[in-house]
């Protein structure tokens, strides 16, 4: 049977690649590499450096494929999403089945970690649930931009005895902060939802291309740095085509 490791390559520093995430590109045949367009090139770009600077298997190669940008959310955010999955499960197929022979071994390598808002574990269940191309499934962990962002900022993720939420710029505009969680790890915001909330003595620690030589970070008030972020922010994405950047919030008057 074939064999599919989904591997977890940190948040953009190769630094970040795990023991068992380089044994895992080692392991197997194909490494297979996303392609989201000349904007996001030096995602890719990325991908090859790790596996120019880890991978020793004589018997590997590359294979590279394009992935469909994502419609424009309609009224319906999941109906949006479940296309564009189901477009991306297809191409998913045809590479496990074109590309791996019956006992051959792929891998994809996933940006920080398969877990985290990343979608490759469902979309491989959808080819799954095909019942066209069998496979056994693997998952290496790799560092999330959650964790780079607390080294950068050198701090703990939680206060003593307090929760943690990790949720995404909608729903932080569409429902503001939890009461429970005095500390909240926003992802996926491409619109500062952080300057939406009326609390400007919200703490935020914000961070962009994580552990990377271009990496940028800023921390305060919201009310002293919401909207220094913002132009850097647009700056940085204006200069590279790109942007990814995560932060964390935190109330005021939470204890350490």
């Amino acid at each position: 049977m074939r064999k599919l490791l989904v591997i977890g390559i940190g948040a953009g520093n190769p630094d970040h690649m795990t023991v068992q995430a380089i044994n895992g590109l080692n392991r197997a045949e194909v490494l297979f590499i996303p392609d989201k367009g000349a904007a996001k090139n030096d995602l890719a770009e990325l991908r090859r450096q790790i596996c120019d600077r880890f991978v020793t298997n004589p018997k590997s190669r590359r294979v590279e494929f394009e992935v469909p940008v994502r419609a424009e959310p309609t009224s319906s955010y999941r109906s949006t999403v479940d296309d564009w999955h189901e477009a991306i499960a297809a191409i998913y197929e045809g590479l496990i089945r074109d590309e791996l022979a019956q006992d051959g071994c792929g891998a994809f390598l996933i940006w920080g970690d398969p877990s985290l808002y990343d979608s490759a574990l469902r979309i491989l269940e959808r080819v799954r649930l095909r019942g066209n191309v069998e496979f056994a499934l693997e998952v290496i962990p790799g560092i999330t931009a959650v964790q780079a962002l607390a080294a950068s900022h050198k701090m703990a993720l939680n206060r003593i005895g307090d929760a943690i939420l990790i949720t995404t710029g909608r729903r932080l505009t569409e429902e503001g902060l939890p009461e429970n969680a005095g500390s909240i790890v926003v992802m996926l915001d491409g619109k500062c939802a952080f300057n939406t909330l009326e609390d400007k003595n919200t703490l935020i620690h914000w961070g962009a291309y994580l552990g990377t030589s271009d990496e940028i970070i800023i921390s305060g008030r919201l009310g002293d740095v919401g909207d220094e972020i913002e132009r850097v922010r647009e700056e940085a994405r204006r200069k590279k085509g790109w942007i990814m950047d995560t932060y964390l919030l935190r109330k005021p008057d939470v204890g350490q």
